[in-house]
């Protein structure tokens, strides 16, 4: 899904709340809102390849996780990070023993997946993106370009991260599919993959 900034108050825009009180609050709304510094942020509808994309991904990992004692969820778990912020990722992958039954968040995963679009690509590469990596037991972040066949993986190296990015200029599949390689679920699959039905503009 899409953020947008929105305060929970049109007439009190300095109004903060607790995470206890976010957690409380966000059960009872209709729509999902994310959680940062004592603020929500709203999460708006997105394109039909931005929804595709997660679909398509975590249609890789259901088959290939199977048995393993992971749990794989498309948009709708929170992940927290231990500062309290709430966050929506669109694709998160939890195999801790920890989160086995938990209901209102994960807290534990392994690999959190992004894609992005033109209104959430600063905060995906940001605020979130530093703040997903102070979790300890995540080991793999990727971004998914949604408007051209891109995917960027930032992989746990002990102390440090390790970056790959892969992309193709022409939307062609058939003359260049790159293999990807997820090396913490050991996890193999061609970029077209990430992209099955889907139509880019320039195509």
């Amino acid at each position: 899904m899409i953020a947008q900034p929105q305060y929970i108050s049109p007439q009190d825009e300095q109004l903060i709340m607790s995470p206890a009180e976010y957690l409380a609050w966000e059960s009872g709304q209709d729509s999902r809102h994310e959680y940062e510094n004592g603020r929500v942020i709203a999460m708006t509808g997105g394109t039909v390849p931005h929804s595709q994309i997660p679909a398509n991904l975590s249609a890789l990992l259901i088959p290939h996780l199977r048995g393993k004692g992971c749990k794989v969820s498309v948009n709708d778990a929170k992940v927290t990070i231990r500062s309290g912020k709430y966050y929506y990722p669109d694709v998160v992958v939890s195999c801790d023993e920890r989160d086995r039954f938990s209901r209102d968040f994960l807290q534990y995963p392994t690999l959190i997946a992004e894609v992005l679009s033109p209104t959430t690509e600063a905060r995906d590469r940001g605020i979130k993106q530093q703040n997903y990596m102070l979790i300890d037991t995540l080991q793999t972040y990727i971004l998914i370009n949604s408007e051209r066949p891109r995917i960027e993986i930032y992989q746990r190296l002990d102390r440090a991260w390790e970056y790959i990015s892969i992309a193709i200029e022409q939307t062609n599949f058939d003359q260049d599919d790159p293999l990807i390689h997820i090396t913490s679920i050991d996890l193999h699959f061609p970029l077209s993959a990430l992209y099955e039905n889907i139509d880019f503009l320039d195509s």
